[in-house]
């Protein structure tokens, strides 16, 4: 696969997912609603599947002159992030849909346990900051990776913020994974010729 192809579609991915997450107070029957709904799945996802094409990516642009600073922090990220994602988008998922089939919602509480807990946020945010470094190293190299290293930065601080500002964030990372996929097309089209 073509690394421009794998930037491309690590960003629709990244875009895709803030759209498609059902949003909600996550308490009382409409958190369980929000958990229990296929797109809840559908879209945490799409987030994983952008993380793993972005490290496919840097790995593949390797071989542009991408340091290997950038490829193994993204990569150690990424390992770090994804185990958080597959406990949110699957055991919460489970966790609404028991409740909205029990009309319980007393069982969200059981999703503090699965988000919050010591060992579960420190590989969450220790694996952000590391794609955050390594997004941000590839930035040295390569100017036009810029706007994809400022969204990863921001991947972190844009769990707090409202629903508008998280598929901004999104359509952030779209816009800078397309910047590096078009850089790399185009690099790549300059050498063959």
């Amino acid at each position: 696969m073509r690394t421009s192809t794998l930037f491309g579609f690590a960003g629709v991915m990244f875009a895709v997912y803030p759209i498609l997450r059902p949003y909600s107070s996550e308490t009382g029957m409409a958190g369980a609603e929000a958990f229990g709904s296929p797109l809840w799945v559908a879209a945490h996802t799409c987030a994983m599947l952008g993380f793993i094409a972005l490290g496919l990516g840097m790995l593949y642009a390797r071989g542009a002159g991408l340091p290997n600073t950038a490829v193994i922090s993204t990569w150690i990220g990424i390992g770090l992030v994804l185990p958080y994602y597959g406990a949110e988008a699957f055991a919460l998922n489970a966790i609404g849909r028991s409740a909205v089939d029990a009309s319980n919602p007393a069982l969200l509480d059981l999703a503090s346990s699965i988000r919050y807990s010591a060992v579960q946020m420190t590989m969450f945010g220790v694996g952000l900051v590391l794609i955050a470094i390594g997004t941000v190293a590839f930035a040295r190299q390569h100017r036009y990776a810029r706007v994809l290293a400022v969204g990863f930065v921001l991947f972190l601080p844009q769990f707090f913020a409202p629903p508008e500002l998280r598929i901004a964030h999104g359509i952030l990372i779209l816009v800078g994974s397309l910047l590096v996929a078009r850089a790399v097309r185009v690099r790549r089209m300059a050498v063959a010729v």
